[in-house]
């Protein structure tokens, strides 16, 4: 595929990766798919095989995949790739890997559960459970708004530097959300709240202190006692501070300068994820994001109409391209192979990891791609082509 082409199949497809600076074999025995719907059908025509897409890991833009398909079209697993460069041991299915902005679904899931609750109200402004955090010109600010992306709040200054060298020597930062949230609230905003939608992590910090403050719990726990416990997600936590991924886990390396001044990849397994907390720090595995998709798209963890929620646009423009808006409270939707899909892609140093599926939960995807270009402009290709591999190309 050319560079050319695959930039705007990646414009077309992304599902909402973290907000971050734009830089520089051994295979499970799949089981067969069902047959397949129409629509199904048309859409595999144009694509290419599952098990060719990760065939041949690794190679230059990734070490490793794993990738489960589920839903009522049959179901198939497969991984790729190398558990670590030094060895060259198989990749583990099993392992655990940062999923990134696939944290904000589990955000928004959590805020959704309080306002079914009555504890949160989406109509409510952030100011008025956070008054000391949230200043006058962000008065009017929702927590709906928080959620879609409609706030109008810009992005906090970490003071780490724009290039993946500068950030890979303050990997070990801990970067406080209640000092993310004055660094961003201090600057004017990018629109008037509700006028416009722009992408960024800062309403789900925004909306991590909220879930605190109503229910006098931390997030982690919140989130923990509400969905990971519930559904059984064993292998599914939130880190805080530490830095190195517990239990097993394919390491993620990252494309950059070394330290002879060459390029070449460099293991960033080892890394804290405070400055993504209730947007982007979440680990897990497929097996565990596939049960809580499954979950999620059937009504089971986000109950009744608060659901629709996750499933509404709201009728604005994106800040950038103009486009229609694309993101909801937690998810993002594109039309592929004549769907609708539904998901949240995230991206964290070495790593990479979707959650999708149609509405009806015919066909979900989750992969974990260990991407050595996680922050790149593009999407990275290997998760790309799963991507149209199992849902088709864009309309």
């Amino acid at each position: 595929m050319r560079t050319s082409t695959r930039t705007l199949l990646a414009t077309a497809l992304v599902l909402g990766v973290a907000a971050g600076p734009a830089l520089a074999p051994a295979f499970a025995t799949p089981t067969a798919l069902s047959t397949p719907t129409a629509a199904a059908s048309a859409a595999r025509s144009t694509s290419p095989d599952l098990s060719a897409v990760i065939a041949g890991l690794p190679r230059a833009d990734a070490t490793a995949a794993l990738v489960r398909v589920g839903g009522t079209e049959g179901s198939w697993q497969g991984s790729s790739g190398v558990h670590e460069l030094a060895t060259g041991a198989p990749a583990d299915p099993a392992a655990r890997f940062r999923a990134g902005s696939v944290t904000k679904v589990f955000t928004a899931a959590t805020v959704l559960q309080l306002a079914a609750e009555r504890r949160i109200d989406l109509d409510r402004t952030a100011r008025s459970y956070l008054p000391e955090l949230i200043p006058g010109r962000y008065a009017t600010v929702t927590v709906r708004q928080l959620l879609n992306h409609t706030h109008g709040i810009p992005a906090p200054e970490l003071a780490v530097g724009d290039t993946v060298e500068e950030w890979y020597a303050h990997r070990f930062d801990v970067h406080s959300p209640e000092v993310m949230v004055r660094s961003a609230t201090a600057k004017p905003r990018e629109f008037r709240p509700g006028a416009k939608q722009h992408y960024l992590n800062i309403g789900y910090t925004i909306a991590g202190l909220i879930v605190e403050r109503v229910t006098g719990d931390s997030y982690e726990h919140q989130v923990e006692r509400r969905i990971l416990r519930p559904l059984g997600l064993r292998d599914t936590y939130l880190p805080g501070a530490a830095a190195e991924i517990a239990g097993p886990y394919n390491h993620g390396y990252q494309t950059m300068r070394l330290d002879d001044g060459t390029t070449g990849l460099r293991d960033v397994s080892v890394w804290r994820a405070t400055d993504g907390w209730a947007a982007g720090d979440l680990v897990s595995t497929t097996a565990d994001l596939e049960r809580f998709t499954r979950a999620l798209f059937a009504g089971r963890v986000v109950r009744g109409p608060l659901l629709e929620e996750m499933f509404t646009l709201p009728k604005v423009a994106d800040l950038k391209s103009g486009d229609p808006a694309a993101y909801s409270a937690g998810l993002s939707m594109k039309r592929l192979g004549g769907r609708e899909v539904w998901g949240k892609t995230g991206g964290r140093w070495g790593y990479n990891a979707a959650v999708a599926s149609t509405r009806d939960g015919a066909r979900t995807l989750v992969y974990s791609v260990n991407s050595t270009d996680a922050k790149g402009q593009d999407m990275n290709p290997t998760a790309l082509n799963l991507m149209v591999a199992a849902y088709g190309l864009p309309d």
